[in-house]
C-alpha cells in the first residue's frame, strides 16, 4: 500500500483488535470511511459491553471474548498497540498474508498531501516530558503544534481535525514503533535505553529494534543520547535520507554535531554555521523545571529537535520556561520540619528511579510496588551513596529489601509488611522519623502501583495526602 493515503476504504474489510483507547477511534474512522470493521476483544465484561453497544449502534460489528480468531475475509488488521506480536489473532493473520497496522501507522497513511510533519521522541523514560517541552518550544516560535501520540491530542484527530498544523510533536512507545512499518519522520530522538517490556518484546534486541524504527526515514536529524552508546548504535543502524545528520546531546560540554551544557548553559554546536569553533546559547540550567539532571537531558533532547526543524534560539530558552511538569513527575510537595518532600509516583521502573535518585544527596527513600519482572542490583548499587534510609512497601518489595542488604547494608530499611492503601501514610510517618534536616524523602518506587493503587497518580496523591497530615500535626 506504500507509505502514502489508502484512498479507496470502501467496502474494505477491516478487523481492529481491541476496545482500548486506540481502538474504538479507529474503529470509528475507520467505519466512516466506508470500510466494513469488526472489532474483537479479549474481554467481555460490563465495561466492554457498554463500548461494544455504543459501536453496535453506529453499524460496526463487535465480538466480544474471541480476540484470537481471525474473522472471515479480513484485509487489513489494526490493532491496539499493547497486543503483543506473539497472539494467535496476529499469526493467522501474516499466514493469511494481512497487513497489521497499529494507530500510528493508521495515523501515518490517513494523513493528507499536505500534512504537517512529525517531530518523533521515544525512550525508556522521559518522553512525555520532552515532547511536553518540544510543543512549548514550537509554539514559543509561533508554530501551530500539539503534544500528540501517547499524550495530549490522539494522532487520529490530529491528522483527521479540523485543526491545521504546522508540526507535531510524537510520543512513541516502543508498541506503538513496532506496528508502524512505514512511518517516517522529519527528525526523532531516542532518549534512552533500558531492559523494559521485555515480557512483551521477547528480548532486549527485540526491544531496541523496534525503539530503533524511529530513525527509519528520517530527513534532517537523529537525535541520540551520547551517554547512552545504545541509543548511537541505533542510529548507525537506521536508513535515513541522504544529509540527515546524527546530533548528540549530552550533560557535559558539547562536541560539534552535539547540543550540551557549558558553564550553566544549555549551548548548541549542531545548529551553527561554525559548529568547530562556535556554540549557540540556547538557555540557562535554571529554566529547566526541574533542574535535575535527566531532565535537563530530556530538554536538550526536545532543543535538538526544535533547531532541526529551524526554531530559533529564543524560543528554545521561551519554551522551557513555559514548560510545566505533569503531576507525580519529581513534584515537590512540601517542606516539613526541613525535610523536602518529593512526589516521583510515576518512576515505575528502575530506569526512572534511577534518575531520581541521582537529583538528591541525602535520601529517605520511599519505594515498592510490582516489579514486572525488573531486578534492583543495579539500581541499588548506583543509588546506595545517597540514602539515608529506605522504607518499603508493596508486593514485590523483597526484591529491593535482598539488593539493599547486598549493596547498601550499612543503609537502615524498613519494610511494611502492608499492600493496603492506608500503607502509605505509614510510609510517610516512618520516612519523617528517619528523616534529619536537609533530607529528602523521595517517592519514587521503581515498580508500578497496581498491587495496591488503580495507577500512579493515585499513588502519588496518596503520598502527598500523607505529607499534608504531617504537616498539619508539625
Amino acid at each position: 500500500m506504500g507509505s502514502g493515503q489508502v484512498t479507496d476504504w470502501q467496502g474494505k474489510n477491516v478487523t481492529v483488535a481491541g476496545l482500548g483507547v486506540s481502538g474504538i477511534p479507529a474503529a470509528k474512522v475507520l467505519h466512516g470511511l466506508g470500510a466494513k470493521v469488526t472489532v474483537v476483544n479479549d474481554g467481555d465484561d460490563a465495561r466492554a459491553r457498554a463500548q461494544a453497544a455504543e459501536l453496535e449502534a453506529l453499524g460496526i460489528a463487535v465480538r466480544l471474548g474471541d480476540g484470537a480468531t481471525l474473522p472471515e475475509g479480513t484485509e487489513l488488521v489494526v490493532t491496539a498497540p499493547g497486543w503483543k506480536p506473539d497472539k494467535p489473532l496476529f499469526t493467522a493473520a501474516r499466514e493469511a498474508g494481512v497487513d497489521i497496522w497499529g494507530d500510528v501507522e493508521l495515523a501515518w497513511r490517513l494523513r493528507g498531501p499536505d500534512a504537517a510533519p512529525w517531530l518523533a521522541v521515544t525512550g525508556t523514560n522521559g518522553k512525555t516530558t520532552t515532547v511536553q517541552m518540544l510543543a512549548e518550544i514550537l509554539k514559543a516560535a509561533g508554530l501551530r503544534t500539539a503534544a500528540v501520540g501517547n499524550i495530549g491530542v490522539s494522532l487520529l484527530d490530529a491528522v483527521l481535525g479540523e485543526e491545521q498544523y504546522d508540526v507535531l510533536a510524537v510520543e512513541l512507545s516502543s508498541y506503538q514503533l513496532h506496528w508502524a512499518p512505514s512511518l517516517r519522520a522529519h527528525s526523532a530522538a531516542v532518549l534512552n535505553l533500558a531492559p523494559d517490556h521485555l515480557d512483551w518484546h521477547g528480548s532486549m534486541e527485540a526491544y531496541a529494534a523496534d525503539k530503533g524504527r524511529i530513525y527509519e526515514g528520517n530527513r534532517v536529524a537523529c537525535v541520540y543520547n551520547v551517554a547512552d552508546k545504545a541509543t548511537e548504535d541505533l542510529v548507525r543502524e537506521a536508513d535515513v535520507e541522504e544529509g540527515c545528520r546524527a546530533i548528540g546531546f549530552t550533560l557535559g560540554a558539547p562536541a560539534p554535531s552535539q547540543l550540551g551544557v557549558v558553564d550553566g548553559i544549555l549551548v548548541d554546536r549542531a545548529f551553527v554555521e561554525n559548529r568547530q569553533k562556535s556554540a549557540q546559547e540556547l538557555a540557562e540550567v535554571s529554566d529547566v523545571n526541574p533542574p535535575a539532571p535527566h531532565n535537563i537531558a530530556n530538554a536538550l533532547a526536545a532543543a535538538a529537535l526544535a533547531r532541526a526543524f529551524g526554531v530559533p534560539p529564543k524560543a528554545v530558552r521561551d519554551g522551557l520556561r513555559a514548560f510545566t511538569p505533569d503531576a507525580h513527575r519529581i513534584a515537590h510537595v512540601a517542606d516539613v520540619a526541613g525535610v523536602s518532600y518529593v512526589d516521583d509516583s510515576k518512576a515505575t521502573n528502575t530506569h526512572a528511579a534511577e534518575a531520581s535518585l541521582a537529583a538528591y544527596e541525602s535520601i529517605v527513600w520511599i519505594a515498592g510496588g510490582l516489579a514486572k519482572g525488573a531486578v534492583f542490583e543495579e539500581l541499588v548499587a548506583k543509588s546506595a551513596g545517597n540514602l539515608r534510609a529506605a522504607v518499603l512497601m508493596g508486593a514485590d518489595r523483597a526484591l529491593i529489601r535482598e539488593a539493599l542488604a547486598r549493596h547498601a547494608p550499612e543503609v537502615p530499611v524498613v519494610d511494611l509488611d502492608r499492600t493496603d492503601t492506608g500503607a502509605m501514610l505509614a510510609a510517610v510517618q516512618e520516612a519523617q522519623r528517619l528523616a534529619r534536616p536537609g533530607d529528602t524523602v523521595l517517592l519514587a518506587p521503581a515498580c508500578a502501583s497496581m498491587d495496591m493503587f488503580a495507577n500512579y497518580n493515585q499513588r502519588g496523591d496518596a503520598f502527598a495526602e500523607a505529607v499534608r497530615e504531617l504537616g498539619a500535626g508539625a
